[in-house]
């Protein structure tokens, strides 16, 4: 009778602390962090226009963070000066060079994950032909000519075209945002869908 009773005293005890075990672990479940996305480190950016009726007008403007993920910010280095009635090919480029020894070319990652990352502009308003308007950054349905798209239709930006207007514009802006939308990019995300990489304003001239 008595080994009876030690053994439901076991099962008893045993059963205890399994429920314990399983509460522990359940805890460990919910104080888990959830996974963040990882923002680009990037220090170099580099904006190469084109000129598609002479390759051997180019026209480029860098900004340049030299602590990438510090408190600094990109800084615009050039102003864009451009040829008034002329089609330009925009395309970028985009480092981090932090390391001097082990440069990283962001480009490459941002085509390799070409389905999580798009550029979105703007510029003052009329100072291209084509696309016209102001750009996409406050309505990504704007008009913006996108030459690249990732494996799903949607635009990325890296190489983009331009046709600046006939008439000059003085003391114009042209911002360019990276937005990095991991499992939510769409025809229809926009710039502040996701987190920024990139968000710089360079001064814009056309002449």
């Amino acid at each position: 009778m008595k080994i009876i009773e030690v053994l439901k005293n076991y099962k008893l005890i045993t059963a205890f602390f399994a429920v314990l075990f399983l509460a522990s672990c359940s805890s460990d479940d919910d104080a888990a962090p959830e996974e963040e996305n990882e923002v680009e480190i990037i220090t170099d950016l580099t904006l190469v226009f084109t000129n598609s009726s002479d390759p051997s007008d180019v026209v480029m403007a860098s900004a340049q963070d030299p602590d990438g993920a510090g408190v600094q910010e990109l800084e615009v280095l050039d102003a864009i000066n451009l040829t008034a009635g002329a089609e330009y090919i925009l395309t970028l480029e985009i480092l981090n060079a932090l390391d001097s020894e082990d440069i990283e070319d962001i480009t490459e990652e941002i085509v390799e994950e070409a389905d999580e990352h798009q550029f979105f502009f703007s510029f003052t308003e009329d100072a291209f032909a084509n696309p016209n308007g102001d750009g996409n950054i406050d309505n990504s349905s704007d008009p913006l000519n996108y030459n690249d798209e990732d494996e799903n239709g949607n635009p990325i930006g890296l190489s983009t075209s331009w046709t600046t207007a006939a008439t000059a514009t003085a003391d114009g802006t042209f911002t360019i945002v990276l937005q990095h939308q991991p499992d939510i990019k769409s025809a229809t995300t926009g710039a502040t869908d996701g987190d920024t990489d990139i968000n710089v304003r360079f001064a814009l001239n056309i002449q």
